[in-house]
């Protein structure tokens, strides 16, 4: 398990999130939320982990992320939900076209500068 790296892709004031590399290839994604005195995280695998490997990386992501946000005798908990994952396509908000906005219409300006 020492081929397994993570990258943090977001972190807020109450959660972070991490995408999980071995070597070159994708291999994960954890969200992590803190709440109060107990750490819930949500953990992606794009792929076959055995129950020794899975419990190796949560250990991984407890002391490598989670203790040194809240070690664990200060926490109440650290609940960590695992699920076998696919990613199956990618949404992102559009890239605002001058065209979208509302109330302007540019027909009307191109036509105000022919008459010029």
């Amino acid at each position: 398990m020492n081929n397994l790296r993570l990258n943090r892709l977001v972190r807020t004031e109450s959660s972070e999130i991490y995408l999980i590399w071995r070597n070159n290839e994708r291999v994960g994604q954890v969200d992590i939320h803190y709440a109060a005195g107990t750490i819930y995280a949500t953990l992606l695998l794009e792929g076959d982990f055995a129950p020794e490997q899975e419990e190796t990386l949560v250990a991984m992501i407890d002391e490598d992320i989670v203790s040194s946000y809240m070690p664990r005798f200060e926490r109440e908990d650290f609940v960590v939900h695992v699920f076998r994952a696919e990613e199956i396509g990618r949404y992102t908000d559009p890239s605002m076209d001058l065209d979208d906005i509302e109330g302007f219409d540019f027909e009307d300006e191109d036509e105000e500068e022919e008459e010029d």
